[in-house]
Parts: structure tokens; C-alpha cells; sequence
């Protein structure tokens, strides 16, 4: 301590020739009036949470539009696979009615006869 300072009092409490004790109770009743001081790290913090859940959110849309869509698209697929078997299928079989032989079996299987044929029926057939 320098000499100017060695008897000054060290607070104003000390100044006004009040002890130590009395100046730590004006501090917590001052403590008990004045607001609780903002912790802005913690505030930082919850707002950049808050961002990421606006992020997060933005995105939950888009993504479930496209897993709607792809799953469409899957769809889409297995029956266009369908149908180009079911075209295959039929190809085949109008290829093979075109033959004289397909035609005329499927003609009989109609009831048609030739016209130089004589058709019988015969009613009563167990089936």
C-alpha cells in the first residue's frame, strides 16, 4: 500500500463507518431488487437450437414429399412391368390364333361347323 492509501477506507461502506457485515447485508437486499442477470451463452445456445428446429422443420416436408414420391414411382414400375408381361402374353396368343388351325379350333370351340359338315346335338351330357 502506498502511503496516500493506507488509512482511506476501502469501500464506501467503510467510508460512511459502517462494518463489513452491514455492507454485505445492503448488497443482498440490493441483490434481492435488482433483476437476475441474462446469461447470454444459455441464450445463444437455445437460439441456435431454436434455428436448427426451424431447419429440421423446413426440411420434414420436402422429405416426406419425396418418400411419397418415390414410393409411387415403385409402384408405377411394378405395374408398368405387369402390363409389358401381359403384353407379351397376348402377342403370343393373338401370333398363334392367326394359324389356320387355331382359328378353326377356336371357331369349334364357339359351336361353328364348315359348311360342308352336318352338326348333331346331343342334349342331356353330364358335364
Amino acid at each position: 500500500m502506498t502511503p496516500a492509501t493506507r488509512g482511506a477506507p476501502s469501500s464506501a461502506a467503510d467510508a460512511s463507518g459502517e462494518g463489513p457485515g452491514v455492507a454485505a447485508a445492503k448488497a443482498a437486499a440490493m441483490a434481492q431488487h435488482l433483476p437476475a442477470r441474462i446469461r447470454w451463452d444459455r441464450v445463444g445456445r437455445i437460439a441456435l437450437l431454436l434455428v436448427l428446429l426451424l431447419i429440421v422443420y423446413l426440411y420434414v416436408g420436402p422429405v416426406r414429399s419425396w418418400w411419397s414420391t418415390w414410393q409411387d414411382s415403385k409402384a408405377k414400375q411394378a405395374e408398368v412391368a405387369r402390363l409389358e408381361r401381359e403384353n407379351a402374353q397376348l402377342r403370343a396368343r393373338r401370333a398363334a390364333l392367326r394359324t389356320p388351325a387355331a382359328l378353326e379350333r377356336e371357331a369349334r370351340k364357339m359351336g361353328m361347323v364348315r359348311p360342308d359338315e352336318r352338326p348333331f346335338v346331343v342334349r342331356s351330357l353330364p358335364r
